[in-house]
Protein backbone atom coordinates (compact mmCIF):
# COMPACT_ATOMS: atom_id res chain seq x y z
CA UNK A 1 0.00 0.00 0.00
CA UNK A 2 2.83 2.41 0.88
CA UNK A 3 4.52 1.59 -2.44
CA UNK A 4 1.30 2.34 -4.33
CA UNK A 5 0.79 5.68 -2.56
CA UNK A 6 4.42 6.64 -3.20
CA UNK A 7 4.02 6.03 -6.93
CA UNK A 8 0.79 8.03 -7.02
CA UNK A 9 2.54 10.99 -5.38
CA UNK A 10 5.40 10.70 -7.88
CA UNK A 11 2.95 10.81 -10.79
CA UNK A 12 1.23 13.85 -9.29
CA UNK A 13 4.57 15.61 -8.85
CA UNK A 14 5.57 14.91 -12.46
CA UNK A 15 2.22 16.25 -13.65
CA UNK A 16 2.59 19.45 -11.62
CA UNK A 17 6.15 20.09 -12.78
CA UNK A 18 5.49 19.49 -16.45
CA UNK A 19 2.13 21.20 -16.54
CA UNK A 20 0.93 18.54 -18.97
CA UNK A 21 -2.60 17.39 -19.66
CA UNK A 22 -4.01 14.49 -21.67
CA UNK A 23 -2.15 14.38 -24.99
CA UNK A 24 -4.11 13.79 -28.21
CA UNK A 25 -1.19 14.33 -30.58
CA UNK A 26 2.56 13.85 -30.26
CA UNK A 27 3.35 16.36 -33.01
CA UNK A 28 1.56 19.55 -34.06
CA UNK A 29 2.55 21.47 -37.19
CA UNK A 30 1.20 25.04 -37.23
CA UNK A 31 1.27 26.52 -40.73
CA UNK A 32 0.47 30.19 -41.25
CA UNK A 33 -0.09 31.30 -44.83
CA UNK A 34 0.17 35.08 -44.85
CA UNK A 35 -2.98 36.51 -46.43
CA UNK A 36 -4.75 33.11 -46.27
CA UNK A 37 -8.43 33.20 -47.23
CA UNK A 38 -11.18 30.57 -46.78
CA UNK A 39 -12.03 30.61 -50.49
CA UNK A 40 -8.63 29.07 -51.25
CA UNK A 41 -9.98 25.74 -49.95
CA UNK A 42 -13.73 26.28 -50.26
CA UNK A 43 -13.58 27.23 -53.97
CA UNK A 44 -12.08 24.51 -56.18
CA UNK A 45 -11.13 27.05 -58.85
CA UNK A 46 -8.12 27.96 -56.70
CA UNK A 47 -4.99 25.82 -57.37
CA UNK A 48 -4.79 24.33 -53.85
CA UNK A 49 -5.33 20.54 -54.09
CA UNK A 50 -3.40 19.77 -50.91
CA UNK A 51 -5.32 22.30 -48.83
CA UNK A 52 -8.60 21.10 -50.28
CA UNK A 53 -7.67 17.48 -49.52
CA UNK A 54 -6.78 18.39 -45.93
CA UNK A 55 -10.16 20.09 -45.59
CA UNK A 56 -11.88 16.83 -46.58
CA UNK A 57 -9.66 14.71 -44.33
CA UNK A 58 -10.19 16.81 -41.23
CA UNK A 59 -12.32 19.74 -40.15
CA UNK A 60 -12.37 23.41 -41.06
CA UNK A 61 -13.93 26.80 -40.48
CA UNK A 62 -15.67 29.01 -42.98
CA UNK A 63 -13.72 31.92 -41.54
CA UNK A 64 -11.48 33.08 -38.70
CA UNK A 65 -12.22 36.32 -36.86
CA UNK A 66 -9.02 38.36 -36.88
CA UNK A 67 -7.61 40.90 -34.44
CA UNK A 68 -7.40 44.68 -34.83
CA UNK A 69 -5.39 45.83 -36.62
CA UNK A 70 -5.40 42.73 -38.82
CA UNK A 71 -1.71 42.94 -39.73
CA UNK A 72 1.04 40.34 -39.78
CA UNK A 73 3.18 40.73 -36.67
CA UNK A 74 0.45 41.33 -34.07
CA UNK A 75 -1.61 38.54 -35.67
CA UNK A 76 1.21 36.01 -35.62
CA UNK A 77 1.91 36.88 -32.00
CA UNK A 78 -1.75 36.19 -31.20
CA UNK A 79 -1.44 32.89 -33.11
CA UNK A 80 1.49 31.81 -30.95
CA UNK A 81 0.17 33.08 -27.57
CA UNK A 82 -3.63 33.03 -27.53
CA UNK A 83 -3.48 36.67 -26.43
CA UNK A 84 -4.83 39.84 -27.99
CA UNK A 85 -2.40 42.68 -28.79
CA UNK A 86 -3.19 44.59 -25.59
CA UNK A 87 -1.95 41.56 -23.62
CA UNK A 88 0.91 40.26 -25.76
CA UNK A 89 2.34 43.73 -26.44
CA UNK A 90 2.89 43.60 -30.21
CA UNK A 91 0.36 46.18 -31.38
CA UNK A 92 1.72 46.98 -34.86
CA UNK A 93 4.16 45.66 -37.43
CA UNK A 94 6.33 48.72 -36.87
CA UNK A 95 5.78 50.26 -33.43
CA UNK A 96 7.65 53.35 -32.32
CA UNK A 97 10.96 52.51 -30.63
CA UNK A 98 12.66 54.37 -27.77
CA UNK A 99 14.29 56.76 -30.25
CA UNK A 100 10.90 57.71 -31.67
CA UNK A 101 11.42 55.83 -34.95
CA UNK A 102 9.05 53.25 -36.39
CA UNK A 103 10.73 49.90 -36.94
CA UNK A 104 9.84 46.23 -37.34
CA UNK A 105 9.78 44.32 -34.07
CA UNK A 106 11.63 41.00 -34.29
CA UNK A 107 12.88 40.31 -30.75
CA UNK A 108 10.75 37.67 -28.99
CA UNK A 109 11.54 39.30 -25.64
CA UNK A 110 9.06 42.02 -26.62
CA UNK A 111 6.24 39.48 -26.31
CA UNK A 112 4.56 39.91 -22.92
CA UNK A 113 2.47 36.71 -22.90
CA UNK A 114 3.63 33.11 -22.75
CA UNK A 115 4.26 31.60 -26.16
CA UNK A 116 3.50 28.09 -27.33
CA UNK A 117 7.24 27.59 -27.72
CA UNK A 118 7.73 28.37 -24.02
CA UNK A 119 4.85 26.12 -22.99
CA UNK A 120 6.28 23.27 -25.06
CA UNK A 121 9.70 23.74 -23.48
CA UNK A 122 8.24 23.76 -19.96
CA UNK A 123 6.54 20.45 -20.72
CA UNK A 124 9.87 18.92 -21.71
CA UNK A 125 9.01 18.72 -25.39
CA UNK A 126 10.93 19.92 -28.46
CA UNK A 127 10.01 22.76 -30.81
CA UNK A 128 11.11 24.11 -34.18
CA UNK A 129 10.20 27.17 -36.21
CA UNK A 130 10.82 28.62 -39.66
CA UNK A 131 10.34 32.29 -40.60
CA UNK A 132 7.88 33.08 -37.78
CA UNK A 133 7.49 36.79 -36.98
CA UNK A 134 8.87 38.05 -33.64
CA UNK A 135 10.83 34.85 -33.00
CA UNK A 136 14.44 36.06 -32.73
CA UNK A 137 15.88 34.70 -29.49
CA UNK A 138 12.76 32.67 -28.71
CA UNK A 139 12.87 29.53 -26.57
CA UNK A 140 12.84 27.23 -29.61
CA UNK A 141 15.12 24.22 -29.97
CA UNK A 142 15.57 24.62 -33.75
CA UNK A 143 14.84 28.15 -34.85
CA UNK A 144 15.24 29.89 -38.22
CA UNK A 145 13.60 33.23 -37.37
CA UNK A 146 12.07 35.84 -39.64
CA UNK A 147 14.78 38.50 -39.77
CA UNK A 148 16.74 40.45 -42.36
CA UNK A 149 19.92 42.47 -42.61
CA UNK A 150 19.86 45.88 -40.93
CA UNK A 151 21.38 47.38 -44.07
CA UNK A 152 19.48 45.45 -46.75
CA UNK A 153 15.92 44.20 -46.18
CA UNK A 154 16.24 41.95 -49.22
CA UNK A 155 19.03 40.01 -47.50
CA UNK A 156 17.44 37.53 -45.13
CA UNK A 157 20.08 34.87 -45.62
CA UNK A 158 22.88 36.46 -43.59
CA UNK A 159 20.56 37.54 -40.77
CA UNK A 160 18.87 34.14 -40.49
CA UNK A 161 22.28 32.49 -40.37
CA UNK A 162 23.36 34.90 -37.62
CA UNK A 163 20.30 34.53 -35.41
CA UNK A 164 19.48 30.86 -36.00
CA UNK A 165 19.59 28.56 -32.98
CA UNK A 166 21.51 26.44 -32.46
CA UNK A 167 24.44 28.12 -34.18
CA UNK A 168 25.18 26.55 -37.53
CA UNK A 169 21.57 25.47 -38.12
CA UNK A 170 21.22 27.50 -41.31
CA UNK A 171 24.45 26.05 -42.69
CA UNK A 172 22.96 22.64 -41.96
CA UNK A 173 19.93 23.66 -44.03
CA UNK A 174 22.20 24.61 -46.93
CA UNK A 175 23.92 21.24 -46.77
CA UNK A 176 20.88 18.99 -46.40
CA UNK A 177 17.72 20.94 -47.35
CA UNK A 178 18.06 23.80 -49.85
CA UNK A 179 21.61 23.79 -51.20
CA UNK A 180 23.95 26.76 -51.18
CA UNK A 181 21.60 29.73 -51.02
CA UNK A 182 21.84 33.15 -52.62
CA UNK A 183 20.15 36.24 -51.20
CA UNK A 184 17.26 35.95 -53.65
CA UNK A 185 16.53 32.38 -52.57
CA UNK A 186 15.08 33.85 -49.36
CA UNK A 187 13.66 37.06 -50.80
CA UNK A 188 10.02 38.15 -50.46
CA UNK A 189 10.00 39.13 -54.13
CA UNK A 190 10.26 35.49 -55.24
CA UNK A 191 8.13 32.43 -54.58
CA UNK A 192 11.28 30.37 -54.11
CA UNK A 193 11.22 31.72 -50.54
CA UNK A 194 8.10 29.63 -49.85
CA UNK A 195 9.76 26.59 -51.42
CA UNK A 196 12.98 26.97 -49.45
CA UNK A 197 11.30 27.73 -46.14
CA UNK A 198 9.08 24.68 -46.51
CA UNK A 199 12.03 22.49 -47.45
CA UNK A 200 13.89 23.66 -44.33
CA UNK A 201 10.83 22.93 -42.20
CA UNK A 202 10.49 19.54 -43.89
CA UNK A 203 14.09 18.72 -43.03
CA UNK A 204 13.53 19.70 -39.39
CA UNK A 205 10.51 17.39 -39.29
CA UNK A 206 12.43 14.47 -40.79
CA UNK A 207 15.62 14.98 -38.81
CA UNK A 208 14.44 16.08 -35.36
CA UNK A 209 10.73 15.17 -35.24
CA UNK A 210 9.80 18.21 -33.08
CA UNK A 211 6.65 18.01 -31.01
CA UNK A 212 5.68 21.47 -32.22
CA UNK A 213 6.73 23.25 -35.40
CA UNK A 214 5.57 26.66 -36.60
CA UNK A 215 6.15 27.94 -40.13
CA UNK A 216 5.20 31.20 -41.86
CA UNK A 217 4.55 31.02 -45.63
CA UNK A 218 4.72 34.51 -47.10
CA UNK A 219 4.24 34.67 -50.88
CA UNK A 220 0.44 35.02 -51.03
CA UNK A 221 0.51 38.26 -49.04
CA UNK A 222 2.86 39.99 -51.47
CA UNK A 223 0.82 38.96 -54.49
CA UNK A 224 -2.43 40.20 -52.94
CA UNK A 225 -0.86 43.53 -52.02
CA UNK A 226 0.11 44.00 -55.67
CA UNK A 227 -2.99 42.64 -57.39
CA UNK A 228 -5.79 42.55 -54.85
CA UNK A 229 -7.88 39.48 -54.17
CA UNK A 230 -7.72 38.18 -57.74
CA UNK A 231 -4.99 38.12 -60.34
CA UNK A 232 -2.55 35.81 -62.05
CA UNK A 233 0.12 36.45 -59.44
CA UNK A 234 -2.26 35.56 -56.61
CA UNK A 235 -3.14 32.23 -58.27
CA UNK A 236 0.56 31.45 -58.67
CA UNK A 237 1.27 32.36 -55.05
CA UNK A 238 -1.58 30.17 -53.79
CA UNK A 239 -0.22 27.28 -55.84
CA UNK A 240 3.22 27.92 -54.33
CA UNK A 241 1.83 27.95 -50.78
CA UNK A 242 -0.10 24.77 -51.48
CA UNK A 243 3.09 23.10 -52.71
CA UNK A 244 4.88 24.25 -49.56
CA UNK A 245 2.20 22.47 -47.53
CA UNK A 246 2.75 19.38 -49.69
CA UNK A 247 6.45 19.43 -48.76
CA UNK A 248 5.46 19.36 -45.09
CA UNK A 249 2.98 16.55 -45.60
CA UNK A 250 5.60 14.49 -47.41
CA UNK A 251 8.07 15.08 -44.58
CA UNK A 252 5.55 13.89 -42.00
CA UNK A 253 5.19 10.61 -43.90
CA UNK A 254 8.96 10.25 -44.43
CA UNK A 255 9.52 10.80 -40.71
CA UNK A 256 7.09 7.98 -39.94
CA UNK A 257 4.94 10.17 -37.69
CA UNK A 258 1.81 10.50 -39.84
CA UNK A 259 -0.36 8.63 -37.31
CA UNK A 260 0.71 10.87 -34.42
CA UNK A 261 0.79 14.29 -36.12
CA UNK A 262 -1.79 17.07 -36.36
CA UNK A 263 -1.49 19.79 -38.97
CA UNK A 264 -3.18 23.16 -38.57
CA UNK A 265 -3.24 25.51 -41.55
CA UNK A 266 -4.38 29.04 -40.83
CA UNK A 267 -3.34 32.64 -41.52
CA UNK A 268 -3.06 36.10 -40.07
CA UNK A 269 -5.67 38.00 -42.10
CA UNK A 270 -7.61 38.02 -45.34
CA UNK A 271 -7.48 40.77 -47.95
CA UNK A 272 -9.60 43.66 -49.18
CA UNK A 273 -9.41 45.22 -52.66
CA UNK A 274 -8.55 48.91 -52.43
CA UNK A 275 -9.43 51.87 -54.64
CA UNK A 276 -8.38 54.95 -52.67
CA UNK A 277 -5.79 56.02 -50.12
CA UNK A 278 -6.66 58.30 -47.17
CA UNK A 279 -4.12 60.45 -45.27
CA UNK A 280 -5.72 61.59 -41.99
CA UNK A 281 -2.49 63.16 -40.72
CA UNK A 282 -3.09 65.91 -43.30
CA UNK A 283 -6.10 66.95 -41.19
CA UNK A 284 -3.83 67.30 -38.16
CA UNK A 285 -1.49 69.51 -40.16
CA UNK A 286 -4.44 71.66 -41.21
CA UNK A 287 -5.20 72.48 -37.56
CA UNK A 288 -1.54 73.08 -36.66
CA UNK A 289 -0.78 69.79 -34.87
CA UNK A 290 2.20 68.74 -36.95
CA UNK A 291 4.71 70.61 -34.76
CA UNK A 292 7.54 68.59 -33.25
CA UNK A 293 8.46 68.05 -29.59
CA UNK A 294 11.86 69.45 -28.54
CA UNK A 295 13.12 69.35 -32.10
CA UNK A 296 12.50 65.61 -32.47
CA UNK A 297 10.48 63.92 -35.17
CA UNK A 298 7.66 63.03 -32.81
CA UNK A 299 4.56 65.23 -33.34
CA UNK A 300 2.12 66.41 -30.69
CA UNK A 301 -0.52 64.11 -32.16
CA UNK A 302 -0.46 61.49 -34.89
CA UNK A 303 -2.50 58.84 -36.63
CA UNK A 304 -0.47 55.62 -36.82
CA UNK A 305 -1.59 53.92 -39.99
CA UNK A 306 -1.99 50.16 -40.28
CA UNK A 307 -3.34 49.70 -43.80
CA UNK A 308 -7.02 49.28 -43.12
CA UNK A 309 -6.86 51.19 -39.84
CA UNK A 310 -5.36 54.23 -38.14
CA UNK A 311 -4.81 54.65 -34.39
CA UNK A 312 -4.75 58.14 -32.91
CA UNK A 313 -1.97 58.85 -30.41
CA UNK A 314 -1.23 61.91 -28.30
CA UNK A 315 2.33 62.70 -27.27
CA UNK A 316 0.82 63.69 -23.93
CA UNK A 317 -2.05 61.31 -23.26
CA UNK A 318 -3.59 63.80 -20.82
CA UNK A 319 -3.72 66.67 -23.31
CA UNK A 320 -7.50 66.86 -23.54
CA UNK A 321 -7.42 70.17 -25.39
CA UNK A 322 -5.53 68.67 -28.34
CA UNK A 323 -7.84 65.66 -28.30
CA UNK A 324 -10.89 67.96 -28.39
CA UNK A 325 -9.46 69.88 -31.37
CA UNK A 326 -8.93 66.67 -33.29
CA UNK A 327 -12.42 65.39 -32.52
CA UNK A 328 -13.90 68.70 -33.62
CA UNK A 329 -11.95 68.52 -36.88
CA UNK A 330 -13.28 65.05 -37.57
CA UNK A 331 -16.82 66.13 -36.70
CA UNK A 332 -16.64 69.08 -39.11
CA UNK A 333 -15.32 67.09 -42.06
CA UNK A 334 -17.43 67.09 -45.21
CA UNK A 335 -19.66 64.05 -45.60
CA UNK A 336 -17.57 62.88 -48.56
CA UNK A 337 -14.78 62.16 -46.05
CA UNK A 338 -16.87 61.09 -43.05
CA UNK A 339 -18.51 58.30 -45.04
CA UNK A 340 -15.10 56.69 -45.62
CA UNK A 341 -14.56 55.53 -42.02
CA UNK A 342 -16.06 55.12 -38.59
CA UNK A 343 -14.49 56.05 -35.27
CA UNK A 344 -13.70 53.10 -33.00
CA UNK A 345 -13.87 54.45 -29.48
CA UNK A 346 -11.74 53.38 -26.54
CA UNK A 347 -14.38 51.05 -25.06
CA UNK A 348 -14.60 49.08 -28.30
CA UNK A 349 -10.81 48.95 -28.59
CA UNK A 350 -10.68 47.52 -25.07
CA UNK A 351 -13.30 44.95 -25.96
CA UNK A 352 -11.26 43.63 -28.87
CA UNK A 353 -7.91 43.88 -27.08
CA UNK A 354 -6.37 46.56 -29.31
CA UNK A 355 -3.61 49.08 -28.51
CA UNK A 356 -4.36 50.40 -25.00
CA UNK A 357 -2.41 53.62 -25.66
CA UNK A 358 -4.54 54.89 -28.54
CA UNK A 359 -7.26 57.46 -27.82
CA UNK A 360 -9.42 56.03 -30.60
CA UNK A 361 -9.03 54.49 -34.05
CA UNK A 362 -10.35 54.99 -37.55
CA UNK A 363 -11.80 51.92 -39.27
CA UNK A 364 -12.24 52.65 -42.99
CA UNK A 365 -14.85 51.09 -45.22
CA UNK A 366 -13.85 48.52 -47.83
CA UNK A 367 -11.76 50.00 -50.60
CA UNK A 368 -10.05 52.65 -48.45
CA UNK A 369 -6.40 52.30 -47.45
CA UNK A 370 -4.84 54.59 -44.80
CA UNK A 371 -1.28 55.89 -44.93
CA UNK A 372 0.93 57.95 -42.59
CA UNK A 373 1.64 60.89 -44.94
CA UNK A 374 0.90 64.37 -43.53
CA UNK A 375 1.29 66.24 -46.82
CA UNK A 376 -0.28 66.05 -50.24
CA UNK A 377 -3.95 65.34 -50.94
CA UNK A 378 -6.17 63.87 -48.24
CA UNK A 379 -7.57 61.31 -50.68
CA UNK A 380 -6.10 59.80 -53.80
CA UNK A 381 -6.29 56.73 -56.06
CA UNK A 382 -4.63 53.43 -55.16
CA UNK A 383 -4.82 49.90 -56.57
CA UNK A 384 -4.07 46.49 -55.14
CA UNK A 385 -5.05 44.93 -51.84
CA UNK A 386 -4.67 45.65 -48.13
CA UNK A 387 -5.41 44.35 -44.65
CA UNK A 388 -5.48 45.87 -41.18
CA UNK A 389 -9.26 46.32 -41.29
CA UNK A 390 -11.66 45.88 -38.39
CA UNK A 391 -12.85 42.26 -38.12
CA UNK A 392 -16.44 43.13 -39.09
CA UNK A 393 -15.43 43.16 -42.79
CA UNK A 394 -16.01 39.59 -44.10
CA UNK A 395 -13.16 39.72 -46.62
CA UNK A 396 -10.62 40.25 -43.83
CA UNK A 397 -11.31 36.85 -42.31
CA UNK A 398 -8.56 34.29 -42.63
CA UNK A 399 -8.88 30.51 -42.96
CA UNK A 400 -8.55 27.44 -40.74
CA UNK A 401 -8.07 23.75 -41.51
CA UNK A 402 -7.15 21.08 -38.99
CA UNK A 403 -6.46 17.42 -39.74
CA UNK A 404 -4.61 14.42 -38.38
CA UNK A 405 -4.09 12.84 -34.97
CA UNK A 406 -6.59 13.64 -32.24
CA UNK A 407 -8.88 15.63 -34.51
CA UNK A 408 -12.57 15.18 -35.23
CA UNK A 409 -13.33 14.66 -38.91
CA UNK A 410 -16.03 16.36 -40.92
CA UNK A 411 -16.78 19.28 -38.62
CA UNK A 412 -17.58 22.58 -40.33
CA UNK A 413 -17.44 25.59 -38.05
CA UNK A 414 -18.97 28.89 -39.04
CA UNK A 415 -16.17 30.81 -37.34
CA UNK A 416 -13.07 30.42 -35.18
CA UNK A 417 -11.31 33.20 -33.27
CA UNK A 418 -7.63 33.80 -34.03
CA UNK A 419 -6.75 33.77 -30.32
CA UNK A 420 -8.26 30.28 -29.91
CA UNK A 421 -5.80 28.56 -32.24
CA UNK A 422 -2.79 28.49 -29.86
CA UNK A 423 -4.82 27.01 -26.96
CA UNK A 424 -6.20 24.39 -29.35
CA UNK A 425 -2.68 23.39 -30.39
CA UNK A 426 -1.61 23.31 -26.73
CA UNK A 427 -4.58 21.11 -25.83
CA UNK A 428 -3.67 18.65 -28.58
CA UNK A 429 -0.10 18.43 -27.28
CA UNK A 430 -1.24 18.15 -23.69
CA UNK A 431 0.70 21.21 -22.55
CA UNK A 432 -0.41 24.07 -20.33
CA UNK A 433 -0.48 27.45 -22.13
CA UNK A 434 -1.29 30.57 -20.15
CA UNK A 435 -3.45 32.16 -22.84
CA UNK A 436 -5.18 35.24 -21.39
CA UNK A 437 -7.80 35.55 -24.13
CA UNK A 438 -8.08 32.38 -26.18
CA UNK A 439 -9.74 29.05 -25.40
CA UNK A 440 -9.22 25.66 -27.01
CA UNK A 441 -11.91 24.71 -29.53
CA UNK A 442 -12.73 21.46 -27.73
CA UNK A 443 -15.29 20.23 -30.25
CA UNK A 444 -12.42 19.75 -32.72
CA UNK A 445 -10.48 17.41 -30.43
CA UNK A 446 -11.06 13.71 -29.82
CA UNK A 447 -11.08 13.13 -26.08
Amino acid sequence: MKFLLKNIFVLIAVFCVSGSFAQSSKHVILVSIDGFRPDFYLDKSWPAPNLQALMKQGSYAKGVRCIFPSVTYPSHTTLITGAMPARHGIMYNTPRNEQGKYEWVTDSKKILSETLWQAVKKAGLKSASVSWPVSVGAEIDYNLPEIWSATNMMDRKSAIAEFATPKGLFQQMEEFAIGKAEINDLNLEYLTMDENNSRMAAYLIRKYKPNFLSIHIVGVDGAEHKEGRQGEGVFKAVASADHAVANLLDAIVKAGIQDSTTIIVTGDHGFVDIEKVLSPNVWLKEIGLDSKINGTEEPVAKFQAAGGAAFFHLKNSKDLQVLARVRQKLQELPQEYKKLFRIVERAELDQIGADPHASFALAPVKGIYIQDANSGPVIGPKKGGAHGYFPDIPEIQTGFIIAGAGVQKGLVLESVNLEDIAPTAAKLLGVRLQAPDGKAVLKLINE
